[in-house]
């Protein structure tokens, strides 16, 4: 291997950035990371204020075992860098008229749950998560280990075999029609609706096909990060270096040396060449910043661009029992708030709410009788920074629905605060307009039409992460990772 060694260039430590420098690193070859802020992890990072703890990004751990893979390929035991616990329940579910429902990770139980609460039959659930799961069996594993732009995947027997069994009608109905058709009740039509929204889209446009999300969250199961997700990034950080991943901080890539082969980047007005070059930012960004590509940047954004979102920090001077490590608090109009978001291009005046609490897993992530609160709206990405009156209204209304549904004033006990905004999103860890996945898969065949993993026109130059294929959120990143990995063994080994 090492005669077939190449020296290796990736632009962002964003999860997808490191999980492609371990493989690569693990093949042989030499890998530089350059990564513009002061620490890794992209969106996937944290901060601490007056002795709360705060995940700045993602905050639901699925499929573990995409990290796991990472260390057994590098022979190294998991539990020395990083563990976690399956949770009993993925999330309480509010709504104003005084319905909670637990989403229990039990499927049977969740069944009873909502029977109980909902009047469903307690075997819809088991049918609906049955159908997810032979869609996932059938076909997933194509968008997730293959590109699917190169020949060669279409050309492979079992990638025919499955393209004949699967059900197009999840590809012509959206998944609200398919959920609305399912369930009796339009609460429980609602929370699965919420799939959508994995990946930054819009339950009454996105395909039926995101119901298969189900399956990867309530038959594989939903996990906790001892520590916070942050813990993520720690451990594949720490597992870089030992393989000898070389990391370079506060060092913003400013342009990628290339004609019709990659040569190496630009970086603090230096050149340093490399044989390959993985961009793990924004595919806008890399074509419009780094390779003056205008024509192949603006043809990017002829794809809708997923919702953005803006996240209030807030430590909390209570403790709430009615409240569990996911909440979400739902809006009286659902269909009413991704008009907004995706058709006005407007906050909603009635928004749902997503709170994380991590102090109810780790006691030290906030005071005693405290809690450290994630407060997560979704916005339409935009360019635009929100003036005082507008971040004052979209606070307002969040705070609003909260205390509406807890019936109490949260305003009261807010200790701290920290706002994030799209703008900031999009400075900090360049994904245009604070997109948080890049494209949305609000078009039926979304999925196939993200940008590949690799240029057709520049040999050498590869992409990873949530703006490409298969798309956004950790589990899709890491697989992002590994067909990166897979596409240089085959174009130099």
């Amino acid at each position: 291997m090492e005669k077939a060694a190449k020296q290796v260039i990736i632009i962002g430590s964003g999860v997808a950035g490191v999980a492609t420098a371990i493989r690569l690193a693990v093949g042989g070859h030499r890998v530089n990371i350059y990564e513009q802020q002061s620490q890794p992890g992209g969106k996937l990072s944290a901060f601490e204020q007056q002795g709360f703890f705060f995940d700045k990004g993602p905050s639901l751990l699925t499929q573990p075992d995409n990290i796991e893979a990472l260390f057994e390929l590098a022979g190294e035991p998991i539990e020395n860098y990083f563990q976690y616990k399956h949770c009993e329940s993925h999330c309480n579910y509010f709504w104003e008229d005084g319905t909670v429902v637990t989403a229990f990770s039990d499927p049977e139980k969740f069944s009873k749950e909502l029977s109980d609460k909902l009047e469903e039959d307690n075997t819809t659930l088991q049918r609906y998560l049955a159908a997810a799961a032979r869609v996932y069996d059938q076909v997933a594993f194509i968008f997730l280990k293959f590109s699917l732009h190169k020949r060669s995947t279409w050309l492979n027997k079992r990638v025919f075999k499955a393209f004949g069994k699967l059900d197009f009608t999840l590809l012509k109905k959206t998944l609200h029609q398919y959920n609305i058709g399912t369930f009796k009740n339009a609460k429980t039509a609602q929370i699965f609706n919420r799939y959508a929204t994995y990946n930054g889209s819009n339950p009454y446009t996105a395909p039926a096909m995101l119901s298969v999300i189900s399956h990867v969250e309530y038959s594989a199961g939903a996990y906790y990060a001892k520590g916070g997700m942050i813990n993520i990034t720690q451990a594949l950080y720490k597992l870089a270096l030992k393989l000898g991943v070389i990391f370079h901080f506060d060092a913003k890539v400013s342009a990628i040396i290339a004609d019709n082969k990659v040569h190496g980047i630009v970086v603090n007005n230096k050149n340093v060449f490399a044989d390959i070059v993985v961009s793990n930012i924004d595919v806008y960004y890399t074509f419009k910043n780094l390779l003056s590509d205008s024509a192949s940047a603006n043809k990017i954004l002829k794809q809708e661009r997923s919702s953005s979102a803006c996240i209030f920090y807030w430590g909390v001077n209570k403790t709430f029992d009615e409240l569990g490590l996911h909440n979400i608090l739902f809006t009286e109009n659902y269909a009413a708030e991704f008009n907004h978001i995706f058709k006005t291009k407007k906050h909603y005046d009635d928004p749902t709410v997503y709170i994380n609490i991590t102090s109810k897993e780790d006691a030290s992530h906030a005071p005693a009788g405290k809690e450290n609160w994630f407060v997560m709206v979704n916005v339409p990405a935009t360019k635009d920074v929100y003036d005082e009156d507008a971040l004052k209204k979209l606070r307002d209304n969040t705070m609003k629905k909260i205390s509406g549904i807890l019936k109490l004033d949260i305003g009261n006990y807010i200790e701290t605060e920290t706002i994030m905004q799209p703008a900031e999103i999009d400075a900090n860890t360049g994904s245009y307009m604070g997109s948080l996945y890049g494209t949305s898969s609000n078009a039926r065949l979304a999925a196939f039409v993200r940008h590949p993993n690799f240029s057709k026109q520049i040999k050498g130059l590869y992409f990873c992460g949530g703006s490409v294929h298969p798309g956004g959120g950790i589990p899709l990143c890491l697989h992002s990772a590994a067909i990166v990995n897979d596409l240089i063994v085959q174009q130099y080994n």
